[in-house]
C-alpha cells in the first residue's frame, strides 16, 4: 500500500514512500520527517510536483493524491509582495534593542532616542502590547538606562550575538498568538537593529523601525542603514506614527492617554535630519 516517492529539497533529493493515496499534508509531513533540521518554519513554501508531460515541476495540483511513483519538491517562496504596514496592538510585538547605560556617550542624540524609547514603552503597557528588550554584553556595557521603565516586559535578555533573534526571544514570539509586525528601535542602527531586522524579515515577520528611537555613533552609519533597510521593504517611521496607528481612532479608549504620551514628550533634536 505504500508508493515510492522521491524527496527533493534545495541541493538534496532523498528517495522514500508514501502511502497510496496520500495527499499534500502527508507530503508535508514527510518533508519535515527528512528536512526538518534544514528547513525555516518561518517561511512559506509550496510543494510542486515533477511533470513528465512539461519535463519540469508543476505546482501541485489542486486535490493531489499520490497513486503512482512521483518525484516532489518543497521550494520556499522568494516573491518579494508589498508591505501593506498596517499595525494592530493584537499582532504586534515591540523590540528594545541594547539601550545601555555605556553607550550614553557614544551614541549621537542618544537623550532624544532614551526619551522616545520610554514613550514607546508607555505607549505598549497602555495597548497590552508585549515588550522584548535585549542587552548586549550587560557585564561590560551595563544594564538598560534607569530612565527607560521595563515594567511589564515580557522578556529581559542579555546577549553577545548582534541580532536580537536569540533562541528565547524565538520561542517567546512563538508564544504571541497572530503575531505579525515588530516595532523596532535602540541601538546601533547599523549594527543590532539591522542584524535583527533582516532576521526578522527573513522569518516572515513586517519589521517597523522607529527612525526617532533608533541612532548610531557615526550618523553616515545611521543614514546608510536606514536606506539599505528600507530598500529591504522594511518600514522606517517615527514614534508618533506608531502610536496613532495602533490606536487608529479618535473613538479608541486610550486615545487620549496616547495622545498626552505624544503631547508630553516630543523632543526636536535634528536627528531625523540624518535619516
Amino acid at each position: 500500500g505504500s508508493v515510492p516517492v522521491l524527496f527533493c529539497f534545495s541541493v538534496f533529493a532523498r528517495p522514500s514512500s508514501v502511502p497510496h493515496g496520500a495527499g499534500y499534508e502527508l507530503l508535508i509531513q514527510k518533508f519535515l520527517s527528512l528536512y526538518g533540521d534544514q528547513i525555516d518554519m518561518h517561511r512559506k513554501f509550496v510543494v510542486q510536483l515533477f511533470a513528465e508531460e512539461w519535463s519540469q515541476y508543476i505546482d501541485l495540483p489542486k486535490g493531489f493524491l499520490v497513486s503512482e511513483r512521483c518525484k516532489v519538491r518543497l521550494v520556499p517562496l522568494q516573491i518579494q509582495m508589498t508591505t501593506l504596514g498596517n499595525l494592530t496592538p493584537s499582532s504586534t510585538v515591540f523590540f528594545c534593542c541594547d539601550m545601555q547605560e555605556r553607550f550614553r556617550p557614544a551614541i549621537k542624540y542618544f537623550g532624544d532616542i532614551i526619551s522616545v524609547g520610554q514613550r514607546l514603552l508607555q505607549g505598549a503597557r497602555l495597548l497590552g502590547i508585549p515588550v522584548i528588550v535585549t542587552e548586549q554584553y550587560p557585564k561590560g556595557l551595563g544594564s538598560t538606562v534607569q530612565e527607560i521603565d521595563l515594567t511589564g516586559a515580557k522578556l529581559v535578555l542579555p546577549k553577545t550575538k548582534f541580532s536580537m533573534v536569540l533562541p528565547e526571544v524565538e520561542a517567546a514570539l512563538a508564544e504571541i498568538p497572530g503575531v505579525r509586525s515588530v516595532v523596532l528601535f535602540g541601538v546601533e542602527t547599523h549594527v543590532c537593529i539591522q542584524q535583527t531586522a533582516l532576521e526578522l524579515i527573513g522569518r516572515g515577520l513586517e519589521v517597523h523601525i522607529v527612525a526617532d528611537a533608533t541612532s548610531s555613533r557615526s550618523m553616515m552609519d545611521r543614514m546608510f542603514a536606514l536606506e539599505r533597510l528600507a530598500r529591504t521593504g522594511i518600514i522606517v517611521t517615527t514614534s508618533e506614527a506608531i502610536l496613532l496607528q495602533l490606536v487608529a481612532d479618535k473613538e479608541h479608549p486610550k486615545f487620549k492617554e496616547i495622545q498626552n504620551l505624544i503631547k508630553a514628550s516630543a523632543p526636536e533634536s535634528g536627528l531625523l535630519s540624518k535619516v
